[in-house]
């Protein structure tokens, strides 16, 4: 109440409570009111002001239980903030920056950032020049990223998605990369797995785990993304390049639009409001490469989005394609053929990611991509029961190799050149006569041996970074391959 008493002598303005209803509020007598201005009841509840008509507010209430009708509300001429800082570094807090869990010791920031700001403008932004590697072969093979990019993660319930996203954190968080998930309307116990996967790997105190869960208050899960978005441009401004992980933005519009849809306003294409375009793009559009004084930092957004049946063409699946730039589709067709991770490289796009390549680098790019176009030719034609020629048969079975290959459970993650090591291995024809699972196998000794022998990493290290394309790598696998696997005491 001292607050209460503060605040109103401060304002001058005190208004009373004329309808509730979930998580909303509509209130009467505050003519100074702004859009998103904060405003509190006197019972201590706080909330945001959103719509703003003659003699009426609509106010989003950030409290669980209902604000009762006649309850007094003041302005606090402020907008909805949330405290920032590396305090947070290694904590679990909801989107306000209170910790949910009370049993670590914690000292909160005195810092504090409004959550919806104006994007950056044009003359602020870089091109993005850096890759972003996610230590999932098959996507930095093919589908690059680049630090500062916006890319969408697509895919049905349960096909992989979460665990890409887990071992991207992982791999970028061992890189030094501050790391934000953002969990917004998640079950208690999908964000305790996450957290555990993070203490697990000992990389918890590079991530902050910002979750909003499902039974909280609309307006409150409502903001979650805004407030982590808010959070990574903290640490963007100090120095550090940030990976945000957005999981997922089509909770996110259905939380929205339920909320607009009490709130009586006019509903668009599949009952969604008429600004969840315009929602979503400003969010993202507070994502991406930035100048400063000494160089450059970035905000590398993965917001993700949840398809039915494997249907692409959604309203907010489209939506949000049309403002990133690029996704990954996880199908849940290879899914349950058993591929892991289930990625759809034909339908999975990346716009930025391959400017940030080098020559070799793109260089495999573009013969794998070729590659497997043949080979999925080939397959269609083999169904029908024509005879293969020894080409063809070698064709299938170094397809055969490269799906091995590309084929990572979510406990393994692989360092960029380790990835084109093995796949020179395969390409070569070292182990043209091994079976996939003697493959796999293999391949595990060398990325074992990658691990823990130093001297054949720094071997693998300096193959890799010495060649320009393709063709010379194969080269020296010709000539030093073999006997690299043998020093490291490797068996093929």
């Amino acid at each position: 109440m001292n607050t209460f008493a503060a605040l109103l002598e401060k304002t001058k303005e005190m208004g009373f409570t004329t309808r509730s209803l979930e998580s909303m509020a509509y209130v009467s007598g505050l003519p100074g009111l702004r859009p998103r201005e904060l405003v509190q009841f006197e019972t201590g509840e706080r909330g945001q002001a959103s719509y703003i008509e003659e003699g009426e507010a609509e106010i989003f209430v950030f409290s669980k239980l209902p604000i009762k009708t006649g309850t007094k509300v003041i302005r606090t001429n402020t907008v909805t903030d949330i405290p920032v800082g590396a305090e947070y570094l290694g904590q679990l807090i909801d989107p306000f920056g209170n910790l949910l869990d009370k049993l670590r010791p914690f000292k909160l920031p005195e810092d504090r950032r409004p959550i919806d700001v104006e994007p950056a403008t044009i003359a602020m932004r870089r091109k993005i020049t850096k890759p972003l590697e996610t230590g999932v072969s098959l996507v930095d093979m093919l589908i690059p990223l680049g630090r500062g990019q916006r890319e969408l993660v697509i895919g049905d319930r349960k096909t992989g998605k979460t665990n890409f996203l887990l071992q991207t954190i992982y791999t970028q968080a061992r890189k030094g990369v501050i790391c934000i998930y953002a969990a917004i309307g998640k079950k208690k116990f999908d964000i305790k797995q996450a957290e555990e996967y993070f203490v697990k790997k000992e990389i918890m105190d590079q991530v902050v785990v910002m979750a909003a869960l499902a039974d909280d208050p609309l307006s409150t899960i409502y903001i979650a993304p805004f407030a982590a978005m808010t959070m990574a441009e903290y640490f963007k401004d100090r120095g550090n390049d940030v990976l945000l992980v957005l999981d997922d933005l089509n909770t996110h519009a259905k939380f929205y639009r339920e909320i607009s849809l009490l709130g009586k306003r006019f509903p668009g294409r599949n009952a969604y409001p008429a600004d969840i375009f315009y929602t979503h793009a400003k969010l993202l559009e507070r994502a991406g490469n930035f100048g400063k004084k000494n160089g450059e930092t970035a905000i590398t957004c993965l917001p993700v989005v949840e398809t039915v049946q494997g249907d692409i063409t959604g309203y907010i699946q489209t939506n949000l394609m049309s403002m990133t730039d690029g996704h990954i589709y996880f199908d849940v067709d290879l899914f349950a053929k058993g591929r892991r991770p289930a990625v759809n490289s034909f339908l999975s796009v990346t716009r930025v990611g391959r400017q940030t390549q080098t020559n070799l680098r793109r260089t495999i790019n573009r013969e794998l991509t070729s590659f497997l176009t043949l080979r999925e030719r080939i397959e269609n034609f083999a169904h029908f029961g024509a005879e293969t020629s020894s080409t063809v048969k070698n064709t299938l079975l170094t397809g055969d190799q490269i799906t091995a290959f590309f084929d990572q459970t979510s406990e393994v993650v692989l360092d960029v050149n380790l990835q084109i090591f093995l796949f020179a291995l395969i390409w070569f024809g070292v182990w043209k006569d091994k079976t996939p699972d003697q493959l796999k196998q293999n391949m595990s000794n060398i990325i074992i041996a990658y691990e823990t022998k130093p001297e054949f990493k720094k071997q693998v290290t300096q193959v890799i970074e010495k060649e320009e394309s393709l063709n010379s790598l194969l080269t020296i696998i010709g000539k030093q391959g073999v006997k690299m696997l043998q020093d490291a005491g490797i068996k093929i």
